[in-house]
């Protein structure tokens, strides 16, 4: 028999819009084909032009471009309102890197994992519990990260 997730009993999450999970260091938002497709048609564009414009190769694959802010580097996509609130101009479309957080793997390893992961996330511990079958699910749906 596995050995049960020690969130079995869900976890609380809701998001804050403080666009921590879209800043910070250099990293990686990692699209599929298929969501390079809607990103383009969201944004009035050929795949091709939304290539050009908002992504580099990275590793064999592509990311979405990065720039630097006064927070590190954002999303090419997040923008702040005049309240401070991180939005994020292609919402809709956003990659499954994007609609998984916070529950990709690496942040589910442990109950320590996730600690650290609430330290930089104020939507963590917060909000309605998320069950184990909908954390499940968008666990498995992550991209190897």
């Amino acid at each position: 028999m596995p050995e049960a997730e020690w969130y079995e009993d869900g976890l609380r999450f809701e998001c804050s819009q403080c666009g921590n999970c879209c800043t910070g260091p250099p990293g990686y938002v990692w699209f599929t084909e298929e969501e390079a497709g809607r990103i383009a048609e969201h944004l009035g564009l050929t795949v091709a032009q939304f290539r050009r414009r908002y992504t580099h190769p990275v590793h064999g694959s592509e990311s979405l471009n990065e720039v630097q802010s006064e927070d590190g580097y954002d999303c090419i996509f997040l923008r702040r309102d005049d309240a401070g609130k991180a939005l994020c101009s292609i919402y809709p479309v956003r990659p499954r890197q994007c609609r998984t957080w916070p529950f990709w793997t690496e942040n589910l390893r442990s109950s320590r994992d996730w600690a650290r992961t609430a330290r930089g996330c104020p939507g963590c511990n917060h909000g309605e519990l998320v069950p184990i079958e909908e954390i499940r699910i968008r666990r498995d749906g992550t991209p190897n990260l």
